[in-house]
């Protein structure tokens, strides 16, 4: 019968395998995680993995000797490093550029108002679309209704 030590180690073992494992993509699926996939791969780079956690290895150890095999495609989550780093940082760029983009507009529309407001004073005629742009502004809120408890 195997001791309470024996059957925490064995499931230390299984959960860091299991942790592992839904980190490598299948070289033969290529969309599936190894631990995921019953390619004959799969089952192999499963088995090698439990081989590695019992001979003491740590999981970067172990993340670097499937990347020197097999690539860095095998990771789910590449390095950040210079040729990757357009796929990390391109959230951040997009959203740098839409706010951007959202900015001058906003900071257009105002200065549109200044100067309509000038050709206004200088006597020059605006257009239908300058014309309904400064009702808009120029048009006080419609006060706000009484509410039906407050008679």
């Amino acid at each position: 019968m195997a001791s309470d030590e024996d059957v925490k180690k064995a499931q230390t073992v299984e959960a860091r395998a299991r942790n592992i494992s839904h980190n490598v993509r299948c070289t033969e699926c290529g969309s599936q995680s190894i631990e995921d996939s019953q390619a004959d791969v799969a089952i192999l780079l499963r088995k090698l993995i439990r081989d590695e956690i019992r001979s003491g290895k740590s999981d970067k150890e172990i993340y670097k000797k499937l990347e020197d095999d097999f690539g860095e495609t095998v990771l789910y989550a590449p390095h950040f490093d210079l040729q990757t780093a357009a796929l990390w940082l391109s959230p951040f760029i997009v959203a740098g550029a839409a706010t951007g983009v959202w900015a001058y507009q906003r900071h257009r529309k105002k200065t549109n108002v200044h100067i309509m407001a000038l050709n206004l004073v200088r006597g020059v005629p605006l257009t239908p679309r300058e014309k309904q742009t400064m009702l808009e502004l120029l048009t006080p809120p419609p006060a706000p209704r009484s509410k039906w408890w407050r008679h």
